[in-house]
């Protein structure tokens, strides 16, 4: 695919607002294996419109992100696998995930601030470390209770094969 269809593809994942499992996207268009991880696209070479929508998918993305900060902060780890992706549910069990995600969480304590989200984009092909697709990420400098230095809050979308966007990740860094 070449780079100014990818970008139409990207910008065309509008969405709607909701909770961590998003509403269905746009359907993507097809792209040969070769197809580079990376699919930020550059601001600059996208339309107005283009630019629009993008800047609305960050919003919901950012929104869905922070309830399932939100969902985490309120020990409802198990809610968020739930819902999660198939890809994320055949990467880690839920047993494991709620354990995991509660010894970072107990261990840094209670969430003092959280910083503006950031959004970035990935787009993986097959034999990477992750399952092959269109993953969103959103970034957040989080300060806790027992941690002086802010830790980076991530929480990873990914667009399931049905169109939905749901997360396939939760980390503490």
């Amino acid at each position: 695919m070449n780079r100014s269809r990818l970008l139409s593809t990207l910008a065309a994942l509008v969405l709607c607002s909701g909770a961590f499992a998003q509403q269905p996207a746009a359907q993507p268009q097809p792209r040969p294996a070769a197809q580079p991880a990376a699919a930020q696209p550059a601001m600059e070479q996208l339309s107005p419109e283009q630019r629009a929508a993008l800047a609305k998918q960050d919003a919901d993305m950012s929104q869905a992100a922070l309830q399932v900060m939100q969902l985490v902060d309120g020990n409802r780890i198990g809610e968020v696998w739930d819902g999660a992706s198939a890809a994320m549910k055949q990467a880690v069990t839920r047993d494991e995930f709620i354990k995991q995600v509660t010894i970072d969480r107990n261990r840094l304590g209670a969430v003092s601030t959280r910083a503006n989200p950031e959004v970035s984009r990935s787009l993986f092909r097959a034999g990477q470390q992750v399952p092959e697709g269109l993953y969103i990420n959103v970034r957040s400098a989080t300060k806790f209770a027992n941690q002086a230095q802010p830790v980076r809050e991530l929480v990873s979308f990914r667009l399931d094969e049905d169109r939905v966007w749901r997360v396939s990740g939760y980390s503490l860094r």
